[in-house]
């Protein structure tokens, strides 16, 4: 079963492949993923050492994966609660990361630009709605909390419904939380542009290429990635594999694919936009505990995401869960919650895994005697946070002596815990994801709290 077609690459130009590795290669760098944070690791790497041989090995074609499939949120967010991050680091690590990913999405876009990349990058920012006065308490909390950890009102602010209303607006809203540090763009343009970047810096791409095997270098070998079809040979392998490393030997218990899914309707009119907003372009989600989210494209859609599918036994990745009938139901059922004048049609669904590590926390790994490196577990917030980790990557690779702004970040060179056995993970994350449904369940039904929710809370670590 193949996957069903996203949005994104349906509104690309069909491309052949690129041709697959036929025979053995030696390089300094041989990167396996073909999605972003292989390809701007590439990018990186070619950047700051021209010289370099680098080569992309991609299993299908570059942007296969959640790099082709995303919300197209480039943002300043983070998978670990502020609270845990300070907590371990401290308050100064905590924001010298936080200013440095609000930074990133503004030189992402310019990155892009740079290489020539039309990716429909808009800089608009992103509403929080709160559409229940359960909703309005921790999106009032959620800003004066990180008021209290040194973020101003210049990056996250509350605003209420008469200014929400000339901005964006929701059904039911009764205000928003604010933040300027995210753009819209087009993912799977993204992708496909890095990758002829890669090709413009001197980096080499095969694709329909899959690794099936890395071995570690030795006093006597380099590192080698071993192919269905031919061997490479590398100072440094970075595996950069995301929602798809489970499937690799050995790695089942490294990160979770956790399955988001979405939505995408046909382009509505100026005058169905004149009642809603988003003229800006910003992102936007509610408060609800099943995370959700939505962007306006560049064609006047409404392409709408979340969570809510089951976490699969053994970390089980396949196409056919990329397609969950129940799931795209309760997507168009809470876009026209949220947009309740909308009557066009759904003219896409989609989804694909991401990677969730145990701890929460983005690593970055670079092992010098080995030549193994990673990147990775974004948990979601992948867009910006590879293009941070493939600059770590970069730094550490090519400069292992100096401290930079990336390669100094807290969870760089900090690999996270591996996730329990079987049925444990299964047993936890479900109950997760089945605690989060009922309890906005509870909310809508009686306004109330439920004690889901707090559970729910212990449970991520808020």
């Amino acid at each position: 079963m193949q996957s069903p077609p996203s949005l994104w690459w349906s509104q690309i130009d069909a491309t052949s492949p690129r041709p697959s590795l036929r025979g053995d290669v030696d390089v300094d760098v041989a990167i396996i993923g073909g999605g972003y944070t292989g390809l701007w690791t590439a990018r990186e790497l070619l950047r700051r050492d021209p010289h370099l041989r680098v080569c992309v090995l991609e299993a299908q074609v570059c942007g296969f994966g959640a790099s082709g499939r995303n919300g197209g949120w480039v943002s300043a967010l983070f998978p670990a609660p502020a609270s845990s991050i300070i907590s371990r680091f401290g308050l100064e690590a905590y924001t010298r990361q936080r200013l440095l990913l609000q930074g990133a999405v503004t030189s992402l876009g310019a990155a892009a630009k740079d290489d020539g990349i039309d990716c429909d990058f808009v800089q608009g920012g992103t509403l929080s709605f709160a559409r229940s006065e359960l909703q309005e308490v921790r999106a009032r909390h959620y800003v004066s909390t990180a008021a209290e950890h040194g973020v101003g009102p210049e990056d996250l602010r509350w605003i209420e419904p008469d200014e929400l209303r000339s901005i964006a607006w929701l059904d039911g809203a009764r205000g928003a939380a604010y933040s300027p540090h995210c753009a819209r763009i087009h993912p799977a343009r993204l992708a496909r542009g890095l990758a002829d970047a890669v090709e413009h810096h001197g980096g080499v791409i095969y694709e329909g290429t899959r690794a099936t095997k890395i071995v570690p270098a030795s006093a006597t070998q380099r590192a080698r990635v071993l192919t269905t079809r031919a061997t490479v040979r590398a100072e440094y392998v970075v595996r950069a594999t995301e929602g798809f490393t489970p499937t690799m030997a050995h790695q089942r218990r490294s990160v979770v694919p956790l399955y988001s899914l979405m939505v995408a309707t046909a382009p509505l009119s100026a005058s169905w936009w004149r009642d809603y907003g988003f003229d800006g372009f910003p992102t936007f989600n509610d408060e609800r505990h099943l995370l959700v989210y939505g962007q306006r494209t560049a064609d006047n859609r409404l392409a709408f995401g979340g969570r809510g599918s089951p976490y699969h036994f053994g970390s089980t990745v396949e196409p056919r869960f990329d397609a969950q009938v129940g799931v795209f139901a309760q997507l168009s059922a809470s876009l026209r919650e949220l947009f309740p004048t909308l009557d066009a049609p759904i003219t896409h669904r989609w989804g694909g895994p991401l990677a969730m590590p145990r701890d929460k926390l983005p690593s970055v790994t670079v092992d010098h005697l080995t030549g193994m490196a990673t990147a990775g577990g974004y948990t979601g917030d992948g867009v910006t946070l590879s293009y941070v980790c493939a600059n770590a990557l970069a730094d550490l690779i090519v400069a292992p002596g100096d401290e930079t702004a990336f390669s100094t970040l807290p969870f760089v060179q900090n690999p996270s815990p591996r996730w329990e056995i079987e049925p444990l993970r299964w047993l936890g994350i479900n109950a997760g994801i089945a605690l989060a449904t009922y309890a906005d369940h509870h909310e809508r039904r009686y306004g109330t709290s439920s004690r889901a929710s707090s559970m729910l809370a212990r449970l991520m670590g808020d």
